[in-house]
């Protein structure tokens, strides 16, 4: 799979939070989870590639070409879905896409008629009376009415309740089985993504923790639980994070291996990417 976006060495200041030697790449075919919790740098790190803020150092590129050097290209060819939204509540949906539809030299009425009729929405409906479902359904639908080759999406699914989640993520999944899309999703909802992610990025205080392969990541770790008989000082050792009750123990282990060979009691599950991401964030 082609690489579709690099960042490298992605830094900025912003009063007392610095965001330091962000690297990552996304593939062509791949959903990319962006996680982290509030305050972790993900909304700064979509900022940067957007060019919604000046970076301090760093460079990133879309298909191999830099995007500051190729800027009406690159922002030709990404569709873009902010939790904010950044619509004129008082213009109605077809009032906001005249606005919005000029700005891209591939821009496709009738592919955005298209998902407005999938979608149920109404197009002389004020944007200010729109639930927050219907927002972002609309969102996507301006998003992909450009044939953009990438979407970026930041908390999309935030606030909105199981069924809406699980219509926007069958969406993404239908998008990208076409060739050569991604999409970059920043979400705190991790259960979303272990439903659609196919890699997961974590970020936490600004730095990149790691950027996995999802199935590869979850294979790797495993969720034990078990009396604290088993816990001596070797065997803590086997833990990234360990949380301990009269009751017994449970804890994220990156060697299921040795947890087997000298814990024999002990119950390994698979976990969650929640489960990954809270025991590298407390260790």
């Amino acid at each position: 799979m082609k690489p579709i976006l690099e960042v490298k060495g992605l830094s900025k200041s912003l009063g007392s939070f610095r965001l330091q030697d962000v690297s990552f790449f996304l593939t062509e075919g791949c959903i990319t989870g962006f996680i982290g919790v509030n305050g972790a740098g993900k909304t700064t790190t979509i900022k940067l590639i957007l060019g919604l803020i000046a970076k301090d150092a760093g460079d990133i590129a879309f298909r191999g070409k830099d995007i500051l050097s190729n800027e009406r290209e690159f922002k030709n060819r990404i569709g873009i879905v902010l939790d904010e939204g950044y619509f004129y509540d008082e213009l109605t949906l077809l009032e906001m896409k005249s606005v919005i539809a000029p700005a891209y030299s591939d821009w496709d009425d009738a592919v955005f008629r298209r998902h407005i009729e999938r979608f149920g929405l109404p197009l002389h409906q004020p944007i200010g009376t729109l639930s927050k479902g219907m927002r972002m359904k609309y969102a996507i639908a301006l998003a992909m009415s450009h044939h953009a080759d990438l979407l970026i999406m930041d908390e999309p699914t935030s606030g909105l309740d199981p069924q809406v989640r699980l219509e926007l993520m069958d969406i993404l999944l239908e998008y990208v089985n076409e060739d050569g899309k991604s999409v970059f999703l920043s979400s705190h909802i991790t259960s979303d993504l272990d439903k659609v992610a196919d890699g997961i990025i974590l970020i936490d205080n600004g730095r990149i923790v790691f950027s996995e392969e999802k199935d590869a990541l979850l294979d790797m770790h495993g969720y034990v639980k078990g009396d604290t008989k088993e816990l001596n000082e070797r065997t803590r050792g086997l833990f990234v994070t360990l949380n301990e009750t009269g009751y017994g123990f449970s804890g994220l282990t990156n060697d299921k291996a040795a947890v087997r060979q000298h814990m024999k009691n002990a119950l390994i599950e698979r976990p969650t990417i929640e489960d990954v991401m809270l025991g590298y964030i407390r260790r």
